[in-house]
């Protein structure tokens, strides 16, 4: 299957812009299910995972981890995007 120039355009929108919002956000902080998911298909123990939070009433949520992303990660999404996109242009117009 080859990919046409909207394609790729659209690919590398996307890549750029999970690219810039993995720049502005510090960390992400999964829920109780799904930090008990990751701890069941990576075989660690979630009692290992920091961050015990508590509900707004006080009472124990479960556990959650946070995941904080390198800062490079973002620097290389943004530049993958923005190739993305400007090898789009370059390619001829579909029809």
């Amino acid at each position: 299957m080859d990919l046409n120039r909207n394609q790729f355009f659209f690919i590398g929108i996307v890549v750029l812009l999970v690219g810039i919002q993995v720049r502005y956000v510090n960390a992400y902080v999964l829920n109780p299910q799904t930090t008990k998911f990751l701890a069941e298909r990576t075989g660690s123990s979630p009692s290992g995972m920091p961050g015990m939070l508590t509900s707004a009433g006080g009472a124990l949520s479960g556990q959650r981890k946070v995941i904080t992303p390198p800062e490079w990660l973002a620097w290389c999404l943004m530049s993958v995007g923005a190739v993305l996109c400007l090898h789009s242009l370059a390619m001829p117009k579909p029809g």
